[in-house]
Order: structure tokens, then C-alpha cells, then sequence
């Protein structure tokens, strides 16, 4: 049987195609959507100049993050995606622990945005609910079993239908795409139409509001990027689907590359127009529930409109939620396979029968469903749970970037010049040494000083329920896969890179998971 870049067999059928990978990246990224989900706490940051503004600075960051990610990805393309990264660039003596944690951090980190996901969608369904019915006063649990039912249809999506993924990304793609368009038209023409009229271009672009309580312009700025963040936030999603397509080395980067050049433009063009299209804005910050609706209700004047619009938000939404559960069972199965987890093996496995990570994505699917239940309980526990994705993420990032500066990016051993310091191998795509480090570095200290800003309170001043528990729950994450270690650690030996593989290349053997270019006789 064949054996990937990672050591292990590969187990799971090559389904995705080029478009299909990048209608992932694109579906599970949903920049615009998702920034439409959480427009209120970023307005509370500066208004909207604050949102477009920090939404610009924190795409430039995460650009510079997804190439050093690509770099990476074409080097070494895998299932495993930063945890494998972060277990070779740091070499043998610190690549077992540096993997370790950036495995635990990254699966979290996607568990967290499954259940992000399933929230939106959920108070967008009963939003559309309410919208003719004046009287309906939603209650948490009602959004709580839209909650399940979204979690759960995803997830048995993901369990279930295998081979249709592909499909089912491509029909999220043109719903996307589709759908931003036409929400953009409707709310550049529908004010004028209607008579609601436009919001000021000093409004959109220049009349700064700070509402958060902070004195520091400057570092509500700063810490308003964390929406921007959350929405734009996801590189490494399509390297997790590594296995599961042909040519990864060139493939994976350029559906990265597609994720965040299309993520970015479309939730551009799409803030401008519902911006413009806000008539009150204090009526948008008091909204009872999803304040989206009363945007769209305002550029619209009309409950159809405003249903059309929710709709047309919810379905992508909806597509994304499903990318989550892909990437997510697919982390968690990855670090199963290696023993870092408990219970690994059961969820390193996949289904003889359904060709995919089955247990990994119905624990991913219980654990998503755990963290519903506390919203019914607090709102202030979900939303820390919830928030911790941008920080578990990028922590996860630099376990896998910063060792690789630190041992030279793609230098050769001085002792024994034939092998790779780390045992990382320029791919296709590579930026070059300069260029690299330049990226790779910038990248790195943006991570590690936002971590720390996108921790404190989100207002003052600060009580149990405006408190930003995501350091707890980093924390408390972090203890735990410490704990874990000392139980386990002694036994983990984590990613391997494909024994003799320098004298493999030199040879001219085409790596495992590049399928051989046909040849004529």
C-alpha cells in the first residue's frame, strides 16, 4: 500500500479535485458571512470605519501567515496539517512537544468553530422565524434546538456522504459567491428605491465610535481586529483535505491563495453595502436578536426583502458550518493516528465503510453539541469558548512557523551537507530566503502580540459578563494537554518524515502523496 509524506498508509480516497479544494477553502473560510454573523461586536470597535479599517490590517497579517503556511504546505502536504509542521521545523529534540501542543491547540481551535458556526445558523433560522411574527420574543433554548439540529445535519453530512463533499462544496461555493452579489445589489439599490435613503460616506469611512470603554483609540483598534480575525482567520483549513487530492504540493497553496484573495475581496464589497445601507445605527445596536436582520430590514424596508437576504446568508453559513466538521474530524483523527489524544485508538481509524475519519467527526459532532448545552446555561461560557478559535489557531500557527525560522527555514546541515536541518524540503511554492524569513518573522510577532490583546476584556469596565475568558480556556486547554503528556508523553513518537527521503528525490522516486506524472514510452 502506498505511503504518504506523513509515514502512515494512505487510507483515504483522493475525492477532491482542484476547484473542489479551493470551493472548500472558499466555503469553510465564508469571510463575508461570517463577519456579517458578528457584525455588532465589531461596530462596537470604532463603527463602521473601525470594521473596515482593522478588517484591511488584520488581512494583511493573516496573508503573510497563510504563505508561511503554504510554504510549509508544499514542502510537506498532510491531513495533519500544523500539527505535522510543528513536529518536524523544530527538529528531533523539540519537535515531539512543539507538535504535541500544536495538535491539541489547532483540533480545539476547529471544534470551537464548529460550534461557532452552528450558532449563527441557528439565530439566523429563528430570526427568518420571528421576522412575521411581532410578538415572538426568541428565548435561549429555542435557539439552542435550532443549535442541534444544524450541529447534527452537518455532521451526519460529513459522516454519511463521503463521496459528495465535493458536490456539496461546490453548491456552497455558488451559493457564496451568488449570494454576496446579490446582497450587495440589493443594498445599493433597494435605499434608494425604497426611500430609506443611504448613510453618509463619513459615516462608512470616517466618523470614528468608540464604545467599548477603552480611552486608547489606538488600541480599541487593535483589539477590534479580533472580528476580523475570527472571519478571516481560517489558512490552514484546506491542508487538512491534503490526502484526500491529487498533487497537494502545488494544489493546497493555490487553494489557500484562492481562500484568502476571494474571502477578502467579498467581505470588502459586502460591509461597504450594508453599511451604506444603515439608516439607524442605534436601532442595529439594540436589536434584540441578531442585528443583521434589522440592517437588512432597514436597506430592504420589507420583511420579504429582509427574509431574502437572511436566507441567502443562512445557506452559506450553513455550507461552512459542514467545512468545520471536515477540518475538524479530520485534526482530531490525525493526532489520534499518532497517540496524542485519549481514547486514540478508537478515533485514529477510518471507516472501512464510509471511507473517512468516522469516529474522530461524530466525537467532534458530541463535543460541539456539550458546548450548546452550556449556552443554554451561560452565554457569557459559550462565547468564551467560541472566541478561543482565533487564539488556539494562531497559537497553533507559531508552533509551526517561529521553530522554523529558528532552524533556518530550508538551510542544509553544515556537519553532514547532504540533509535538511529540519528535514523540510522546498515544494513548488517557496518565497525565497530573504523573502521567506521576512514573512515568517512578521507573521510570528503578530501572533504572538495579538494573542495577548485579543485576551483582554472586550469593554469596560469589567465584569463576569463582558469578561474575555479566552485565556482561561487556553489555558485550561493547554494544562490539560500538559497533564496528558506526562501520562502519555513517554510513548508519543509523533509525525515522522518519510524514511531516506533526500536519496528518494536525488533519485528521481516521486514523493507518496504527488501521484506520478504519466510518462510516454
Amino acid at each position: 500500500m502506498d505511503v504518504n509524506d506523513t509515514g502512515h498508509v494512505q487510507e483515504l480516497e483522493r475525492n477532491f479535485s482542484l476547484f473542489s479544494i479551493c470551493s472548500v477553502g472558499i466555503v469553510t473560510g465564508n469571510t463575508w458571512a461570517a463577519l456579517g454573523g458578528s457584525i455588532v461586536v465589531a461596530i462596537y470597535n470604532g463603527g463602521p470605519p473601525g470594521v473596515l479599517y482593522e478588517f484591511i490590517a488584520v488581512s494583511i497579517f493573516y496573508w503573510l501567515v497563510a504563505a508561511s503556511l503554504a510554504e510549509l504546505a508544499s514542502s510537506m502536504p498532510t491531513s495533519a496539517g500544523v500539527y505535522h509542521w510543528a513536529s518536524i521545523t523544530p527538529g528531533p529534540k523539540y519537535g515531539r512537544i512543539c507538535g504535541w501542543f500544536a495538535g491539541w491547540w489547532n483540533t480545539f481551535a476547529w471544534i470551537c468553530a464548529t460550534a461557532t458556526m452552528a450558532s449563527i445558523s441557528s439565530q439566523i433560522a429563528v430570526a427568518m422565524y420571528g421576522l412575521y411574527r411581532p410578538e415572538y420574543m426568541p428565548q435561549r433554548w429555542h435557539i439552542f434546538i435550532g443549535y442541534l439540529i444544524v450541529t447534527w445535519a452537518c455532521c451526519a453530512t460529513v459522516l454519511f456522504a463521503n463521496r459528495a463533499l465535493p458536490m456539496v462544496n461546490n453548491i456552497g461555493l455558488f451559493f457564496i459567491l451568488a449570494g454576496v452579489l446579490i446582497t450587495i445589489l440589493v443594498c445599493a439599490i433597494m435605499p434608494h428605491t425604497s426611500g430609506s435613503g443611504y448613510a453618509s460616506s463619513s459615516f462608512v469611512w470616517s466618523e470614528w465610535s468608540n464604545q467599548t470603554g477603552y480611552s486608547s483609540d489606538g488600541f480599541v483598534f487593535l483589539a477590534g481586529m479580533l472580528n476580523g480575525a475570527y472571519a478571516v482567520g481560517t489558512p490552514d483549513c484546506v491542508s487538512h483535505l491534503a490526502e484526500e487530492i491529487p498533487h497537494p504540493k502545488r494544489n493546497v497553496p493555490l487553494a489557500i491563495a484562492a481562500q484568502m484573495v476571494i474571502g477578502f475581496v467579498t467581505a470588502f464589497f459586502y460591509m461597504i453595502a450594508i453599511f451604506y445601507a444603515i439608516a439607524n445605527i442605534d436601532d442595529v445596536l439594540t436589536a434584540p436578536y441578531f442585528p443583521l436582520a434589522t440592517i437588512y430590514a432597514q436597506a430592504t424596508s420589507s420583511n420579504a426583502g429582509t427574509l431574502g437576504l437572511l436566507f441567502i446568508i443562512f445557506v452559506p453559513i450553513f455550507c461552512c458550518c459542514i467545512g468545520t466538521f471536515i477540518t475538524a474530524g479530520r485534526c482530531l483523527w490525525t493526532i489520534s493516528r499518532d497517540g496524542a489524544v485519549p481514547f486514540s485508538g478508537t478515533l485514529g481509524v477510518i471507516s472501512p465503510r464510509f471511507k473517512n475519519p468516522f469516529n474522530a467527526t461524530l466525537f467532534c459532532g458530541c463535543f460541539s453539541t456539550v458546548l450548546g448545552a452550556i449556552y443554554v446555561g451561560s452565554s457569557t461560557a459559550f462565547n468564551a469558548f467560541v472566541g478561543s478559535f482565533v487564539v488556539l489557531s494562531t497559537l497553533s500557527y507559531l508552533a509551526a512557523i517561529l521553530p522554523f525560522i529558528f532552524t533556518r527555514r530550508f538551510s542544509r546541515s553544515s556537519q553532514a551537507p547532504g540533509p535538511y536541518i529540519n528535514s523540510m524540503r522546498p515544494g513548488p511554492y517557496q518565497m525565497g530566503h530573504e523573502l521567506g524569513y521576512g514573512v515568517n518573522i512578521i507573521s510570528c510577532l503578530y501572533i504572538i502580540v495579538f494573542v495577548v490583546i485579543y485576551c483582554f476584556p472586550y469593554s469596560l469596565p469589567v465584569t463576569a459578563v463582558n469578561m474575555n475568558y479566552a485565556c482561561l480556556i487556553t489555558g485550561s486547554m493547554s494544562i490539560f494537554a500538559a497533564l496528558w503528556w506526562f501520562v502519555k508523553g513517554g510513548n508519543y513518537v509523533g509525525p515522522k518524515v518519510t524514511a531516506h527521503e533526500d536519496e528518494s528525490h536525488s533519485a528521481g522516486i516521486v514523493a507518496p502523496t504527488e501521484e506520478p506524472i504519466p510518462t510516454k514510452e
